[in-house]
């Protein structure tokens, strides 16, 4: 198969804004620059002092990786999970017909990434589950001045064993200055790069700290040069193609499915059962 380059579409620096209870974000994907990439609704990159977090909400509709960067993070939802989530770690969580979780850090600060991933029509009703790993657990490559943690689909020829029901690729990569990486990528699938330290090229354009670039989307095959010391995040996903109505935390196809949340939520029932009732200890212990 001939490889064809990727081009940059375009380069920005996303806007910080307050999320949650004191949480600080810079909204990479989901806000003003980039309404959605679908099949990708959002993409945080979050920092979380104590006493703050992100108090008792629900979901429906798709799925939330909350992947942490520095710190210890906790989390409890209204079917008894819980959990800690370090420093290198994932929580895979497919929200499906319902969930209401609290999120609140463990140590004094936490900073991670939260990845909103839309869900087709027939899998937006389906039963919640999680996958949780450690640093350690997640899959991991490398190459001469190279390492890549392979949070979702594959990389230098490894695979990660994460269930995605949407299709897509996430992987977080640290390069020495003067390293290059070519990471393949499925042509029509939807791509961009968020870099959270250092400054690479691609395309022939730089994109320093805290700036995000979104690819166009023809092409098999990504390129990026470090022009320093570099750590930077790399998302291809594949479109669902379907409308989107999104209300808060609620995202269906048709207006009519988003009356059904709010009021399935609101009298506790199909998949909230109890979550009238329920109060997570994170909550209470504020």
């Amino acid at each position: 198969m001939s490889r064809m380059l990727r081009k940059l579409q375009r380069a920005f620096f996303p806007g910080i804004q307050g999320e949650g209870d004191g949480a600080q974000v810079r909204r990479i994907i989901g806000g003003r620059e980039v309404r959605n990439l679908d099949p990708f609704l959002m993409l945080d990159h979050a920092e979380v002092h104590k006493p703050h977090g992100f108090p008792d909400h629900p979901h429906r509709g798709f799925e939330t990786v909350s992947y942490i960067l520095e710190g210890v993070s906790k989390h409890e939802d209204f079917k008894g999970h819980s959990g800690e989530i370090h420093a290198g770690g994932i929580q895979w969580m497919t929200a499906g017909r319902g969930i209401v979780h609290s999120e609140a850090p463990v140590s004094d600060r936490i900073v991670g990434l939260q990845l909103w991933v839309n869900l087709k029509s027939t899998d937006k009703l389906c039963e919640p589950f999680y996958q949780e790993k450690s640093n350690e657990l997640l899959s991991k490559a490398h190459t001469d001045g190279i390492d890549i943690t392979i949070i979702a689909g594959q990389s230098l020829g490894i695979r990660a064993d994460t269930i995605t029901k949407t299709p897509i690729t996430y992987i977080d990569i640290s390069m020495q200055k003067g390293a290059i990486f070519q990471q393949e990528v499925e042509n029509n699938w939807n791509a961009f790069v968020y870099i959270l330290k250092g400054k690479i090229k691609v395309d022939d354009t730089e994109l320093n700290e805290c700036q995000a670039g979104i690819f166009n989307k023809e092409g098999n095959l990504v390129v990026f040069e470090a022009l320093d010391a570099s750590r930077f995040v790399f998302f291809a996903g594949r479109p669902i193609g379907e409308k989107i109505v999104q209300y808060g935390p609620f995202v269906m196809n048709q207006e009519s499915e988003i009356d059904q949340a709010m009021r399935d939520y609101s009298m506790g029932i199909n998949g909230f059962e109890g979550a009238r009732t329920w109060k997570s200890r994170i909550s209470r212990e504020r």
